[in-house]
């Protein structure tokens, strides 16, 4: 018998996809117009979801954590990707741009406040968010907990995470030539913005690899070839924001920040074997966050898929739903 049985009911069946009512491109400014679309209830509970990478895009599969009766769900492709358009630019692109577009989605939909609910990337632009408008903010839902701190990509690009994956970080760095491999974020930053499409492209698809291999416990070590278009637009703008600290002020400011969001109940449902963004990070932020509950989930790794993953947040939202 599957011992997964039940957390994939819980995803699978019991909230199937939800068929979008609104979809519309949302401009922005600065020539950037955003993929935006609306399902569920419309006069629900309103959450916004925010998506991993930087540059991975909203996906059908991020609808299924809410009950569409209960739930108005916002969803929207960040600035450089997905169907967000010009697709894989940096220009103008910024953590508070993000921001900004964050807030543009709420105000033209008329929100006063609403659940954010994100994960990786996306973990980082909600708290991000929440710490800069905690006034329109009712939850906080994180998964797989990214602070944006530079021990946590000297973990994923220093060689921490290669200690676990030998065969699979050699391939990662085995395209960089080893007088550059002190600063992969910066080998690789030259290599995905040559101006040579060929190149940006091969790199990009080396990039992506080497983070989707590490994704799920039950990885075999192979992360596929990614679409170079997709591939692209997500090692661009991961990299852009990596090798610029995620444009914040100072390493560590989402933890000393942490005050401006005390009163804002919180649920971070962590994976215990997270080899993208370890446990730490997340123990961390719980330990600073009176109104935060952890979840810490067993024989889960980084993955949104993974089911004991999947099936916590979907508690977490069917709990939220009755407050």
């Amino acid at each position: 018998m599957d011992k997964y049985a039940d957390q994939k009911r819980a995803v699978q069946y019991l909230y199937p996809p939800i068929d979008p009512y609104d979809q519309r491109m949302l401009d922005v400014g600065q020539g950037h117009r955003i993929y935006v679309e609306q399902c569920g209830n419309p006069q629900g509970i309103p959450v916004v979801v925010l998506h991993g990478g930087p540059g991975g895009g909203c996906s059908p599969s991020m609808r299924r954590y809410f009950d569409p009766s209960v739930y108005r769900v916002i969803l929207f492709d960040q600035r450089g990707c997905g169907r967000s358009r010009p697709h894989a630019s940096v220009t103008h692109n910024t953590t508070w741009h993000l921001v900004a577009d964050i807030e543009l989605i709420r105000t033209t939909l008329g929100i006063d406040a609403w659940a954010v609910f994100g994960g990786s990337w996306g973990a980082t632009l909600a708290l991000i968010y929440a710490q800069a408008h905690p006034g329109h903010v009712r939850h906080i839902v994180l998964r797989g907990v990214f602070l944006m701190m530079q021990k946590e990509l000297d973990w994923f690009y220093g060689g921490g995470a290669g200690k676990f994956w030998p065969e699979v970080w050699e391939r990662f760095t085995g395209l960089i030539p080893e007088a550059e491999q002190g600063d992969l974020i910066a080998a690789y930053h030259r290599r995905l913005f040559s101006g040579q499409m060929g190149e940006e492209t091969l790199f990009a698809r080396a990039w992506s690899a080497w983070e989707n291999a590490l994704a799920s416990i039950h990885s075999s070590g192979s992360g596929g070839e990614s679409p170079g278009e997709y591939a692209r637009a997500f090692a661009r703008l991961e990299n852009h924001y990596f090798i610029n600290a995620g444009f914040l002020e100072f390493d560590g400011q989402l933890l000393a920040h942490v005050d401006r969001i005390a009163h804002i109940p919180g649920v971070i449902v962590q994976g215990r074997y997270d080899m993208i963004c370890p446990p730490d990070s997340a123990y961390a932020l719980s330990q600073r966050w009176p109104n935060c509950e952890l979840k810490m989930v067993r024989n889960a790794g980084h993955a949104l898929s993974e089911p004991g993953i999947s099936a916590e947040l979907v508690r977490t939202m069917d709990r939220i739903a009755l407050q």
